[in-house]
């Protein structure tokens, strides 16, 4: 997960792709609305269809990193 980076200095510390502005929850967005990878590259050419994938990745480890307490 090399590609994604979080700093304090940009977008207040959101997840964001390495080198970009472009944060994780905009592609996880747009996967939600239906976008495909390559149109979500197409969208921002800035990124390559790993950078999307990454994106995917670090929120499934996120995810899976969450403690869910029952009640």
């Amino acid at each position: 997960m090399n590609r994604i980076e979080i700093n304090p200095a940009i977008c207040s510390g959101k997840p964001v792709i390495r080198g970009t502005r472009i944060m994780v929850r905009s592609i996880l967005g747009m996967i939600a609305g239906g976008y495909a990878a390559d149109q979500i590259v197409e969208s921002y050419p800035e990124l390559s269809r790993e950078d999307v994938m990454a994106a995917v990745e670090y929120a499934a480890t996120v995810v899976d990193d969450v403690q869910v307490i029952g009640s």
